[in-house]
């Protein structure tokens, strides 16, 4: 049992021996795995790169478009209010073309507009109300799906990059399987590289998913507190016209 022991110790000891003096040799920095890349890795770190230039660009502009609708809102609710408290509907139409930007300045503009064209008859009749009712609902229909541009896309490279890295992981590891066929005695140094391809693909193909769906849910969040805010400016606006009908009838 001595012998057999001391033969295993002095086998185990010679292959680290071994493996530490190959390591020694052997660099894995960020230009060695570059310069080791093959064409499919490089593909899919370009494919990468460029998805996570996609996913800068539309939430910077996402996050522009939504704190300017925002602020404008904030400042154009107060005055069309007192616009419409004193019936002058074509103010609330001038404030309301004024703030752009403002989601609930297009979903108030489009049901003034449409009900100011019914102001001159003497009657406002029920189909009347229920085109301005309408006009209201296609232009909340129509912003929300503007507050939506980019949001698929974010939601696409959030599903779809994790299997843009895993297939540069399994790129690089029938790369080192081949290293491993091709010699007998293929240390670490052999399939050193391949091993790295693959683990860079995967944690860039992880870093670039996160955010994008960390962003995804974060602007769909927005979208439904916007979607909301001009349900509720629908509503009121059609009790105005309720009420605004209701004086024609009596007067």
């Amino acid at each position: 049992m001595t012998l057999l022991a001391s033969l295993a110790a002095n086998d185990i000891s010679t292959s680290l021996l071994m493996f530490a003096a190959e390591g020694t040799k052997i660099s894995f920095g960020i230009y060695d795995i570059a310069k080791s890349l093959t064409i499919p890795g490089w593909i899919v770190i370009i494919v990468l790169l460029i998805q996570s230039v996609y996913i800068i660009a539309v939430g910077i502009e996402r996050w522009l478009t939504y704190n300017k609708a925002k602020q404008q809102s904030r400042q154009y609710a107060p005055k069309v209010a007192q616009a419409l408290k004193n019936s002058n509907i074509d103010e609330a139409i001038n404030i309301s073309d004024k703030h752009k930007d403002s989601h609930l300045a297009m979903v108030v503009s489009s049901g003034l507009k449409e009900f100011s064209a019914h102001l001159g008859s003497e009657e406002i009749t029920a189909d009347q109300m229920e085109a301005s009712k309408r006009a209201l609902d296609r232009a909340i229909a129509v912003k929300t799906a503007e507050l939506k541009r980019g949001l698929s896309g974010l939601a696409t490279v959030g599903s779809t990059a994790p299997f843009v890295g895993l297939f540069g992981t399994v790129v690089g590891i029938i790369g080192a399987f081949v290293a491993l066929a091709q010699e007998s005695n293929a240390g670490i140094g052999t399939v050193g590289a391949a091993i790295a391809e693959a683990l860079v693909a995967t944690a860039f193909g992880i870093a670039v998913a996160v955010p994008a769906v960390w962003l995804f849910n974060y602007f769909t969040n927005k979208v439904t507190s916007f979607g909301v805010e001009m349900e509720n400016s629908a509503s009121e606006l059609v009790d105005y016209f309720i009420r605004q009908r209701t004086k024609r009838l009596n007067g």
